[in-house]
C-alpha cells in the first residue's frame, strides 16, 4: 500500500510541507489543506453522503457530498471535482468556490483529529447520474432543510459538517436566494 501525502499549510493556507495522510490527523494533527463540496440539486435540496464503514476516518456517518484532501501542489477544485466523481461516480454539473474555513476539531469515535484549511464549493448535480462506489458511500441522500434537521437529530454526522456547512451558508443563499437552509 502507498502512502498517501498531504499538503501542510500554515494559517494563511501557505504551503510549508507535506505529512503522510494518517500522521496528518494523529497526535493533536497537523494543519493541511482540505476541501468540503455540498451539491445541490435544481430544487435546491443538499445532496448528502453516508461514509462507507471501511473509511479510516468517521466511518459510517452522515456528511457533506464530498470532501478529501488535494494532493500535494493539486489546486483544491481540481481535486474537489476529482474526487466527487470518484466518490460519487458523477461530475458537478456546476461547481464554485465558497471560501475558506480553519478548524482543529477531534473525532471522539476515532480518537483522530481534524486540523484542517479547508477550501468550500458549493454547486449543483444531476441527482439522475448520481452512482456511488461502495467503498466511499453507504448511501446518498437529497435533502431539504428540514429533512437534514430531522437526519441530523437520528443519525451521527462527521465532526467538521456543522463547521464547514456554516461556512459555506453565505455562498449557498447566494446560490439559492430563496432557500431556508441554516445550521439548525
Amino acid at each position: 500500500m502507498h502512502e498517501i501525502m498531504l499538503e501542510l499549510v500554515d494559517l494563511r493556507g501557505n504551503t510549508i510541507g507535506t505529512a503522510e495522510k494518517l500522521s496528518a490527523h494523529r497526535e493533536g494533527g497537523q494543519l493541511h489543506r482540505a476541501f468540503s463540496v455540498f451539491l445541490f440539486d435544481e430544487s435546491g435540496r443538499m445532496l448528502l453522503q453516508q461514509r462507507a464503514s471501511g473509511k479510516y476516518h468517521s466511518p459510517g456517518v452522515w456528511s457533506n457530498t464530498c470532501c478529501g484532501h488535494p494532493l500535494p501542489g493539486e489546486p483544491a477544485f481540481l481535486a474537489a471535482v476529482r474526487r466527487t466523481i470518484e466518490e460519487l461516480g458523477c461530475a458537478p454539473a456546476l461547481l464554485q468556490a465558497a471560501g475558506t474555513v480553519v478548524y482543529d476539531l477531534p473525532d471522539p469515535l476515532t480518537d483522530l483529529v481534524e486540523k484542517e484549511y479547508n477550501h468550500l464549493f458549493i454547486g449543483t448535480a444531476d441527482p439522475d447520474a448520481v452512482d456511488p462506489d461502495p467503498l466511499e458511500a453507504l448511501d446518498t441522500r437529497f435533502v431539504t432543510p428540514d429533512q437534514l434537521l430531522s437526519l441530523r437529530q437520528s443519525h451521527p454526522f462527521s465532526a467538521w459538517f456543522p463547521v464547514v456547512f456554516e461556512a459555506a451558508l453565505p455562498a449557498v443563499h447566494a446560490l439559492f436566494p430563496t432557500s431556508n437552509w441554516t445550521t439548525g
